[in-house]
């Protein structure tokens, strides 16, 4: 059979890391490529007690569900939400499969094959992905470590006419900044102005080094989600555990509502089991003290990292030290090519994402996304000595 694939599909590129490793297989490899979480923080035997507790309510907990999603966790959310200044009611919210299915489903209901979104550059790979998979041109503002800028933000909305503008303002993926407060109130003020919805994505805004810091969301700026412009995603991948599939996204009940529609169409509502489950764990589990202890942690993984960064002899080598998150956003010696080295480092036995790929235009191609979450200890030293090697030894053949 020959199969002819739709254009949507072959404008999807393939992984970088991926293809990378498959021609290395057996390879003992340090990575620093996946935005994987700390295994061994996993709240394993609550999430076990939760869902033998669930399992307690009879079969009823296997049986279909809600495509808005189960309420009391709705609810319970609501709550949550409500503590960071952004009070919604459970017919405001819906659970998803991920945050991701979040992202897709919002561009799905309110844009167009054709139609244009804004983004920060560099910008969250996969959201590039959902949005080549929907057919929408893409348009990037240049961005410090500030933010987006508003100028260029400002000409883009007034020039090119955006249906939608996405942005990740806390500890960004891949480069880990923090907008200031200036350039959350500015793009707000702005898409006001021009009338376009704001796609607030907020995976690891919970994940702050600093317990006493505050960075308030755009959505809780603009105040409430009934009329508001602003749609907000979250996700228990990075707080709980990615296995779990859940995510939600808030905001005016019109969205909502027009969301739970295509998600019908897709997969009629995600893991009930998973929901009941987080639900359980919500009320017998102190969440925000487990997050305070992976933030601590983290902000430890990320602070060994930088020193063994700073020691491992490469000159050029620059980064600006996130205040949360989960990444460190390397630029490399000027006019060194990351994508190449890739290849010269997984021979070394060391992974990372090379920058290029969350690029909406023209990249920086000495960029690097390094994950300092999953690896750790002696692996995370041996894996920076390598990455050095692998940068040395490239350099000298150029």
């Amino acid at each position: 059979m020959d199969y002819r694939f739709s254009s949507r599909v072959n404008q999807l590129q393939s992984s970088a890391v991926r293809d990378i490793l498959k021609l290395t297989q057996g390879q003992e490899i340090v990575s620093f490529a996946g935005g994987l979480p700390a295994e061994e923080l996993f709240p394993l035997d609550a999430v076990r007690q939760a869902a033998d507790r669930v399992f307690t309510n009879g079969s009823g907990s296997l049986q279909y569900g809600l495509t808005e999603g189960f309420l009391p966790l709705r609810e319970q959310l609501c709550g949550r939400m409500a503590n960071k200044g952004m009070p919604v009611s459970p017919d405001e919210m819906i659970l998803t499969t991920g945050s991701q299915q979040a992202i897709d489903l919002i561009v799905r209901v309110l844009t167009e094959p054709g139609d244009t979104v804004l983004v920060e550059n560099p910008t969250y790979l996969a959201s590039l992905q959902v949005f080549a998979m929907n057919g929408l041109n893409v348009e990037a503002a240049e961005s410090d470590n500030d933010g987006m800028l508003l100028d260029a933000a400002e000409r883009i909305l007034r020039e090119r006419k955006p249906k939608l503008v996405y942005v990740v303002p806390t500890f960004g993926n891949p480069t880990g900044r923090v907008w200031s407060l200036e350039r959350r109130t500015g793009l707000l003020e702005l898409c006001r102005k021009y009338g376009v919805p704001i796609l607030e994505d907020d995976p690891y805004g919970d994940i702050r080094f600093d317990a006493s810091a505050s960075y308030p969301t755009i959505f809780s700026l603009g105040g409430q989600a009934e009329g508001g412009c602003v749609l907000y995603t979250g996700t228990f991948s990075k707080t709980v555990a990615p296995a779990l599939r859940t995510g939600w996204a808030i905001g005016d009940k019109r969205v909502i509502r027009n969301m739970a529609k295509v998600k019908q169409a897709a997969d009629l509502h995600s893991s009930t089991l998973d929901q009941q489950t987080l639900s359980e764990l919500l009320r017998h589990f102190a969440l925000d003290d487990h997050i305070r202890l992976i933030a601590d942690e983290y902000g430890k993984r990320m602070r060994h990292m930088v020193s063994l960064l700073k020691g491992c002899g490469v000159p050029e080598l620059n980064w600006a030290e996130p205040q949360g998150g989960m990444f460190i956003w390397l630029e490399l010696p000027e006019a060194l090519d990351a994508e190449a080295l890739l290849r010269s480092a997984v021979q070394k036995g060391v992974a990372f994402v090379p920058g290029v790929s969350f690029y909406a235009g023209e990249p920086k191609r000495n960029t690097v996304r390094m994950n300092f979450t999953y690896t750790t200890g002696q692996r995370m030293e041996a894996g920076v000595a390598r990455l050095a090697e692998a940068i040395g030894e490239f350099t000298a053949r150029r």
